[in-house]
């Protein structure tokens, strides 16, 4: 646990007294740090990527804890062991809750920074990360150049999209129905966080995935697969995650833009010294093929390659296998 006592400030204009970040280690650095990976997490995932990317991380995976230093921080804002809504601001005793201030991928970014100096690390091999992991693995390459050897990303885009926005409303306005979000226990907004994620789930997968693994060959009028499905994918999110924390990391998905006071987006990009390793999924309907190419269009030294997937935007923790075969070659292991 990092815990940073002095102010934090935040692009919002606002600042938090302090904060606290996860983060899980694996594997021992080298003498050199050439061995370095930092893994950058997604929406709802922790700071241990043996457990959610057990296809990459792992003894005898791509990122094997017996040859790197590997590296997983929650972000800022995540309900495991970083500063959220949840967390009591210093000297009170109630939560931040409502009060919790607006955040963004550049404050988790800076957050990150932190915890590089703190664990004493000069320089990152690899940076990788899908989806939200990896709009924090662009801001950071950015903000650092001279830090990244290489990055890897996967699903991702340089600036939200209004369609990822659309989305992300709508799952919020479902949080927001659910009365019990506004008061304390156990089950605040537990509802409304379930029917988020069963918005959210639309934008996961697509039409094909859903007819492979949720397609009734019987005929019958109710208690569909599918709708069991979307239940279950509810439920299991509720029993694990924070309700606030969804929405302000959803909030601070909406803000992504590495453009952002830099000239536009495709200057900030120019700006990325690292070998960068670029991922597109062919299904993916939240992050379309087309935002990865802006992104190898405009990142000088990048490569685009296309991971053939019937699961949309899962891919990017389901096709291990094309993964690992692709990010092989690209550094030479």
């Amino acid at each position: 646990m990092l815990k940073h006592n002095n102010e934090f400030k935040l692009e919002c204009g606002l600042s938090l007294a302090s904060i606290e970040l996860g983060f899980t280690t694996h594997g021992r650095p080298n003498a050199d740090q050439s061995n370095v990976i930092w893994i950058c997490h997604a929406l709802t995932a922790n700071s241990d990527p043996i457990e959610w990317w057990p296809g990459l991380v792992g003894s005898g995976k791509l990122y094997d804890p017996e040859k790197h230093f590997i590296i997983c921080a929650n972000m800022l804002g995540s309900c495991y062991g970083s500063t959220n809504a949840g967390s009591y601001p210093p000297g009170s005793s109630k939560p931040y809750g409502q009060a919790f201030p607006l955040i963004t991928i550049r404050d988790m970014v800076h957050a990150l920074k932190l915890l590089k100096d703190h664990l004493g690390v000069r320089r990152i091999n690899l940076a990788t990360g899908g989806s939200m992991g990896g709009q924090q693995v662009l801001e950071w390459a950015i903000i650092e150049p001279d830090v990244f050897e290489n990055i890897c990303v996967i699903g991702t885009n340089a600036k939200h999209s209004p369609w990822g926005v659309a989305y992300n409303e709508a799952q919020r306005m479902a949080l927001e129905a659910d009365s019990s979000l506004w008061q304390n226990g156990p089950e605040k907004g537990k509802a409304g966080l379930e029917a988020a994620r069963a918005i959210a789930m639309l934008s996961y997968r697509n039409y094909e995935a859903y007819h492979r693994t949720q397609f009734d060959a019987d005929e019958k009028l109710d208690d569909y697969r599918a709708s069991s499905y979307q239940r279950y994918q509810g439920l299991k999110l509720s029993r694990r995650f924070d309700p606030w924390a969804y929405l302000t990391l959803s909030k601070a998905m909406d803000a992504h833009d590495v453009g952002r006071g830099r000239g536009g987006a495709e200057s900030a990009l120019d700006g990325i010294k690292a070998r960068a390793l670029i991922f597109g999924i062919e299904t993916d309907n939240l992050f379309p093929i087309r935002e990865q190419i802006y992104l190898s269009k405009h990142i000088p030294k990048s490569i685009l390659k296309v991971i053939d997937s019937p699961f949309g935007h899962d891919g990017f923790l389901i096709e291990s296998e094309q993964i690992s075969q692709f990010v092989r070659e690209f550094m030479k292991w």
